[in-house]
């Protein structure tokens, strides 16, 4: 089968293409088909069902080539692999959800459906849990709506923190003074505000008081204003202290708490808040849950990959019928059919 999609803007169709033509090989690997341009047009050749898919695929994307200013070829990845999860995703309406952090050059953006109603939920939530697999977004994007209600003056601080628990190996003593005993538990948040502010910036903040990275058990007995507080590896709490975290909210704060039950690391039978909580609170108002997939995995593509193969391993096994016995009389047949 064969279609063409008219672009009527060389530059749109340069952008699909991306540079090296390193976006229309992605297409062309992803869906299966082969891809012809010339002038503005695009013709794809194929099976039937792949041809009219990445057709579709194409008018979807021909409006945000028009208007999104992204990267080009970052652009196409991220629109193949949303287009893949589900292909009646919003292409356009999806990517316009920006996230504006005045002190980046460029916007940050929701990569999935489920990415963008987590920050659909975030902005319009006072809690929000989210829950998944490494690599989904939860604490970048939790980050980076932090950072953007601090500049746009929604907030007065923000919080970060997290439970000071090792992930599966003891670290043993740490020398020096309190904070550089802890930041090895918290370097992950770090890195995510870094990424969001200059690190010179993002210092002067902290040692003002307007962004606070500390361990959760320093959250005991606060009372958290007009702030911004985030949780993370709140698989990693106890029930005591995820009810101690959210009962630290004070007038215009919100709070996001985000986490893994797939790995906890938590003595052996010390019952996870985080997996507690869902039980608790899911039926009160005000309050949201949000779960994420290996599909909304944004790291490397082999991340996705590596965690379906960790779940699919996990799984019991169907076991092996067991062999049923011979009894004398089958015995006896069988040697009379050999005979």
């Amino acid at each position: 089968m064969e279609r063409v999609v008219d672009f009527a803007e060389n530059d749109s169709l340069r952008r699909l293409l991306g540079s090296y033509d390193s976006g229309s090989k992605l297409i062309e690997d992803e869906f299966g088909v082969v891809l012809i341009s010339r002038g503005s047009k695009v013709k794809v050749r194929g099976e039937d069902s792949k041809v009219l898919m990445v057709e579709d695929f194409l008018r979807k994307m021909a409006p945000l080539l028009h208007k999104h200013p992204q990267s080009d070829d970052s652009l196409v990845s991220d629109a193949v692999y949303a287009y893949l999860n589900d292909t009646n995703v919003d292409l356009p309406g999806l990517f316009y959800e920006q996230i504006k952090v005045p002190s980046r050059d460029a916007d940050i953006y929701p990569k999935t459906s489920n990415q963008k109603r987590y920050v659909r939920l975030m902005r319009t939530c006072d809690i929000v849990f989210s829950i998944g697999p490494a690599g989904t977004g939860k604490t970048y994007l939790a980050m980076a709506i932090a950072v953007s209600s601090f500049f746009s003056k929604k907030v007065k601080r923000i919080v970060l923190a997290r439970p000071a628990i090792e992930a599966g190996e003891r670290l043993g003593f740490l020398p020096g003074d309190f904070r550089e005993k802890v930041t090895p538990y918290l370097r992950p948040l770090y890195d995510a505000l870094y990424d969001m502010i200059p690190m010179n910036k993002a210092t002067y903040l902290i040692e003002n008081g307007a962004i606070e990275i500390a361990p959760l058990a320093y959250m005991r007995g606060r009372t958290l204003n007009g702030s911004f507080a985030i949780l993370d590896e709140a698989q990693n709490t106890t029930p005591e202290q995820m009810k101690m975290f959210l009962t630290r909210l004070g007038k215009g704060s919100r709070a996001v708490i985000t986490g893994d039950i797939t790995q906890i690391d938590l003595p052996a039978g010390q019952v996870s808040g985080l997996v507690q909580v869902q039980s608790v609170l899911s039926s009160i108002r005000g309050i949201e849950f949000i779960y994420f997939s290996s599909a909304d995995v944004v790291r490397h593509n082999l991340v996705q990959k590596i965690i379906d193969a960790y779940e699919a391993f996990g799984r019991p096994q169907a076991a092996a019928p067991e062999p049923v016995a011979q009894t004398s009389v089958d015995r006896g047949k069988g040697e009379g059919a050999a005979g």
